[in-house]
């Protein structure tokens, strides 16, 4: 078979505290001045958003504590470098890689700001080389994590020889603001938690451990829909912006970018068995499995992602990838899509194949 960039090796890791819904509902009933009538609806929010766990870097007591923006960035820095760190070795481990001998590390976080990024901290940490390329990637959200994998893809369609390195850290529980009462921040502490991802690629070649290959890649930008997703950032850190709309302009095309994707390789619809997708959210969930003819069983794994660790934006696609590679590995010569969605709106999708 064809060699192609290969997924060799991933790792996750999530920070020390942990709550589960109803706990941060509780949280939310103490800290976010709601009227009786929007706090019972928002209540209600919390029951049907699919999540039971989540982690974060602080302790619930203190989600939503007011801080100034620096102090939020300072918090953020800390357990980025932390979690990646923790990711990074523990793929480069699997794999067993040093650190000497990747050529490319992308790292991927929407939920704070870093300079110098989280990569030249791995560097100095870790022991990569002074010459080893990096490419920070900061604004595509919960399809970053997607898109570093096509573009270490890319990269290593160019140098098949290279190893690549990609790791995904989100910290979106420093974000709760207390005093945003809009349905986006409801939406958003119902939803997001924190945790980091990574994932090491090669070129495939004969010398190659093997894992799962990446075939072809296709992004796309939804016209028109900047307002839907993304983050405002004020004084006292980032806000969200989350419309109503995304489910729905996510369902009206995902059907047609299978079919273009999986048309580059002469597959069909019913060729594809392995569904690597970012669980967005209840309704995201649902409305794929409506468009693409998927039953339960076949998502199953970004179902166990929701409901274990929320959404964990960039870094959640990775971890539903390490449940298919961990837990329920395809059949060989099987083919599958990984896909996630952020601000632009946009998404990403990968047509992988394993061997």
């Amino acid at each position: 078979m064809k060699s192609a960039p290969t997924i060799v090796s991933t790792a996750t890791a999530v920070p020390a505290h942990s709550a589960t819904q109803g706990e941060v509902k509780d949280r939310v009933r103490a800290v976010l001045p709601l009227s009786p009538r929007r706090l019972e609806a928002t209540m209600e929010l919390f029951d049907h958003a699919a999540v039971e766990r989540r982690f974060s870097v602080e302790p619930v007591e203190r989600l939503g504590q007011p801080r100034g923006l620096g102090e939020v960035q300072e918090r953020y820095r800390e357990n980025a470098i932390l979690l990646g760190r923790q990711v990074a070795a523990e793929a480069l481990a699997r794999a067993g890689v040093e650190p000497r001998q990747v050529d490319l590390l992308i790292t991927v976080s929407c939920t704070g700001i870093m300079i110098p990024s989280l990569d030249a901290h791995l560097c100095n940490d870790l022991g990569f080389r002074t010459d080893v390329r990096r490419l920070p990637i900061t604004a595509l959200g919960c399809s970053g994590g997607a898109a570093a994998l096509a573009r270490a893809h890319d990269f290593l369609i160019g140098f098949p020889e290279a190893r690549v390195l990609v790791v995904a850290v989100e910290l979106p529980s420093l974000s709760l603001q207390r005093a945003d009462l809009s349905l986006a921040n409801l939406v958003s502490t119902a939803l997001f938690g924190d945790g980091a991802a990574a994932a090491l690629l090669d070129g495939g070649g004969a010398n190659s451990p093997g894992g799962v290959r990446i075939l072809e890649t296709l992004s796309h930008l939804f016209p028109q829909t900047a307002y839907a997703l993304g983050f405002d950032l004020k004084d006292d850190g980032f806000h969200s912006v989350l419309s109503k709309d995304v489910p729905a302009l996510i369902k009206a095309e995902i059907a047609r970018l299978v079919r273009v994707l999986a048309d580059r390789r002469g597959l069909r619809r019913q060729d594809l068995t392995a569904f690597v997708l970012h669980p967005g959210g209840r309704k995201i969930l649902a409305f794929i499995e409506e468009e693409l003819g998927l039953t339960r069983d076949d998502t199953q794994p970004s179902w166990d992602v929701l409901r274990g660790f929320g959404n964990q934006s960039s870094a959640s696609v990775l971890f539903v990838l390490h449940e298919w590679l961990t837990k329920r590995r395809p059949a060989p010569a099987a083919h599958g899509i990984l896909a996630a969605f952020g601000p632009g709106l946009s998404t990403e999708l990968l047509l992988l194949g394993w061997s």
